[in-house]
């Protein structure tokens, strides 16, 4: 029962911040679902959970079509005091731009080209 907890408990904690807040990508699903897999299931473990971790983080990564859309287009950059941060939404006076065939909008605030989700404005990626 205290095993099942500890394991419960360092599988949370290991996924939480990556799943709240950081940036999806294939590279952050892979670490995360390898370091929950060690915990419950030793290497054999890490393996299955690197490889699931990495097809979810590629699922929530906006197409490679949309980020080079996004960094070929030019647009000025929008000065705010909020930081930028993937799950927090932009404020009102930031305008958002279509990116044609995609669900997604993008913007640069703070000269950092990122994509939201049109609806709550919330940011899924900033593009590097």
């Amino acid at each position: 029962m205290m095993r099942k907890m500890l394991v419960g408990a360092a599988a949370l904690a290991v996924m939480a911040p990556s799943l709240a807040f950081a940036q999806a990508s294939t590279a952050t699903g892979a670490v995360g679902g390898a370091a929950v897999g060690a915990v419950v299931g030793g290497p054999v473990g890490a393996v299955v959970g690197g490889a699931v971790g990495a097809t979810v983080g590629a699922a929530a990564e906006p197409p490679a079509e949309v980020r080079s859309y996004v960094v070929q287009e030019r647009r000025p950059s929008v000065r705010v005091s909020e930081e930028v941060v993937v799950g927090r939404p932009l404020p009102r006076q930031v305008v958002l731009y279509n990116i044609p065939n995609s669900q997604y909008e993008y913007s640069v605030v703070n000269d950092q080209r990122v994509i939201v989700e049109p609806g709550t404005r919330k940011v899924v990626y900033i593009v590097n």
